[in-house]
């Protein structure tokens, strides 16, 4: 398998692991079929939109591609008809959350790479594109994001796309490079749920 393949792939099953993170919140909160399949879409999508504008690659595939819409659409749907046996999962939404984050938090980096840019950007653009589309998600469900507010997230992607720059200068072979920091982003993002990791918390100071 080449590399610009294994990349595509990687893209496709990050879009995929958000959209289902979408549409599950989505369809706790009794959306509508389309209301469903826009959060899906925007879950999955919103981050790498975002990304390819700032990197200058327009229009950006997450609109101009096909694969990503129907990736999107099919995740949505098969999150409709097997709603139940979703819901049975242990934190659904954040265990497809946390697959989706190591995906696109990679994928973003190598991205920004490939398109020239240097390593600070890349860093930024692939923590973007990881945490993007479900900050986008939670707004318009109207609830605070979690990227916000609790756990290791954000942090979680930003070392996910920092390893991923930091193999690519060091010129790793490009299934270490590109995996290494996938399972990495994933088993943090996965260890902060399970063992209840937080950032510091600043509470507001009482006044006298």
């Amino acid at each position: 398998m080449n590399e610009r393949l294994m990349f595509n792939l990687v893209d496709l099953a990050g879009t995929f692991a958000f959209a289902i993170s979408g549409a599950t919140a989505a369809r706790r909160c009794n959306l509508d079929l389309f209301g469903i399949l826009a959060i899906a879409f925007i879950t999955a999508c919103g981050g790498g939109v975002v990304r390819d504008l700032c990197i200058g690659a327009v229009p950006p595939a997450g609109l101009s591609d096909w694969r990503y819409l129907f990736t999107a659409v099919v995740a949505a749907l098969l999150t409709i008809v097997a709603y139940r046996w979703v819901e049975r999962l242990s934190y659904p939404v954040r265990l497809f959350d946390a697959m989706g984050l190591g995906l696109f938090a990679v994928y973003g980096a190598n991205k920004a790479l490939a398109f020239g840019h240097n390593a600070e950007v890349a860093i930024l653009l692939g923590m973007v594109t990881a945490i993007g589309g479900g900050m986008a998600r939670d707004v318009l469900l109207a609830r605070v994001s979690v990227v916000l507010q609790q756990e290791i997230y954000a942090l979680a992607a930003f070392a996910g796309a920092a390893l991923t720059v930091l193999g690519e200068y060091l010129q790793w072979p490009a299934v270490w490079a590109t995996w290494l920091p996938i399972l990495f982003c994933f088993g943090l993002r996965f260890a902060s749920l399970r063992y209840h990791w937080n950032l510091p918390r600043f509470g507001r100071e009482r006044q006298a």
